[in-house]
C-alpha cells in the first residue's frame, strides 16, 4: 500500500518475501517501480478505491500511509486529514486477512493526541483476531546515515505472536554524511573533497520530501537547511552533477547522494525531473529498516507454516 518509489517494498524484497501487488497513486513513483522491477506488479491507483478482493491469498500487507495527518510538521489533523489513509488499510485487512501487517508512519502517531486514535485502531485489528504492537526506530540503528525516527505498527495472527520479537539495531554508529558521500562527492575530482569529508562528521538531519503543494528540490525548511550547513551542504537546492575539480564553498547534494543518505542502493534509479525525484527519495522509507522489520516477520510466518489463513 502506498509503495512510493519502492523503499518498503525494496527491503522486503531484500528480506525474501516477494510481491503479490504495490498499488501507489502518483505516476512518477509508479514509473520508477515498473523501470526498477519490471516483474512487479504495479498498480496506479487511490487506495480508497483499491479492491482486494482477488489478492486474498496473500501473507502480508504492508505500506507507509500518507504522514501528513500525523506529522508535527503538518496540523496534525489526524482523523479530520482527508489524506488519512488508515480506514483504507484496514479495509483492504478485512478483505484480505493476512498473516501479517505492518505499517510505517511518522513519530507524530505516538504523540499523546493521537493515543485515542492508535487504541482504537489496535482495538479494531483485535477485533479481526490480531495481536498488535507500535514501536519507535532511529532509521540510524539500521545503518542509515540520517537522522530519521519511524514508528512501525506490527500485527498477527493471535497466537503467533509469541514467536515475533522486534528487530534489535544493526550497527550501533551509522555512517557519517562524510563517510557516506565522499566517493559521490570525490567523482569528478573536487580538490576540497578531504576536508568537506572531515567537516562533514555527523549524520543527516531527517530528508524532507515535501508534496505536490508543497516543497521543492531542497533540503527541507529553514531549520534543516541550517542543519545542513553545519555539515558543508548547501541545502538551498540539489546538484544535478558532483563538484568539479575547481569548486570552492558548500557543495550541493544530487538525487543520487541523497538516495544514498536514505539508504537506497546506487543501482536503484529514480524516474521523473529533479524535483520528482528527489520527492520520491524524501517521502521513502529506509530499505534497510524495512528489510529488518520484514525478516522478523518472515521469522515469525516461518515458524507457523500450516497456519496460512484464519478460520
Amino acid at each position: 500500500m502506498c509503495a512510493g518509489a519502492g523503499g518498503q517494498a525494496l527491503g522486503f524484497e531484500q528480506a525474501g518475501l516477494d510481491h503479490s501487488a504495490l498499488i501507489e497513486i502518483d505516476g512518477e513513483a509508479c514509473k520508477t517501480l515498473r523501470f526498477n522491477r519490471p516483474q512487479w506488479n504495479v498498480i496506479q491507483g487511490d487506495l480508497n478505491d483499491f479492491d482486494a478482493g482477488p489478492y486474498s491469498n496473500v501473507d502480508v500487507v504492508a505500506g507507509g500511509l500518507p504522514c501528513p495527518p500525523f506529522s508535527k510538521a503538518g496540523k496534525q489533523l489526524g482523523s479530520q486529514d482527508e489524506r488519512n489513509l488508515f480506514p483504507a488499510a484496514l479495509r483492504i485487512i478485512k478483505q484480505i486477512r493476512p498473516r501479517a501487517v505492518v505499517i510505517e508512519n511518522v513519530r507524530g502517531i505516538l504523540d499523546a493526541i493521537f493515543s485515542d486514535y492508535r487504541n482504537a485502531f489496535s482495538k479494531q485489528m483485535g477485533k479481526l483476531g490480531y495481536w498488535s504492537d507500535w514501536k519507535l526506530f532511529n532509521s540510524s540503528e539500521f545503518g542509515v546515515s540520517q537522522l530519521r525516527p519511524r514508528v512501525l505498527f506490527v500485527a498477527l495472527l493471535k497466537g503467533t505472536e509469541q514467536n515475533f520479537t522486534w528487530p534489535e539495531s544493526t550497527h550501533p554508529k551509522a555512517p557519517t554524511v562524510g563517510e557516506c558521500l565522499y566517493d559521490l562527492m570525490a567523482v569528478n575530482g573536487w580538490k576540497g573533497v578531504k576536508a568537506w569529508k572531515a567537516a562533514a562528521n555527523e549524520i543527516a538531519p531527517t530528508i524532507v520530501g515535501g508534496s505536490k503543494k508543497h516543497g521543492g528540490p531542497d533540503l527541507g525548511p529553514t531549520r534543516a537547511k541550517q542543519a545542513w550547513a553545519a555539515l558543508g551542504v548547501n541545502g538551498h537546492l540539489l546538484a544535478k552533477d558532483a563538484p568539479d575539480s575547481t569548486f570552492v564553498g558548500m557543495p550541493h547534494l544530487t538525487v543520487r547522494m541523497v538516495a544514498r543518505l536514505q539508504g537506497f542502493p546506487d543501482d536503484w534509479q529514480f524516474v521523473g525531473a529533479k524535483t520528482s525525484a528527489y520527492r520520491q527519495v524524501g517521502n521513502a522509507f529506509p530499505p534497510p529498516v524495512a528489510r529488518a522489520i520484514a525478516t522478523q516477520v518472515r521469522k515469525c510466518l516461518e515458524a507457523y507454516p500450516m497456519l496460512r489463513k484464519m478460520a
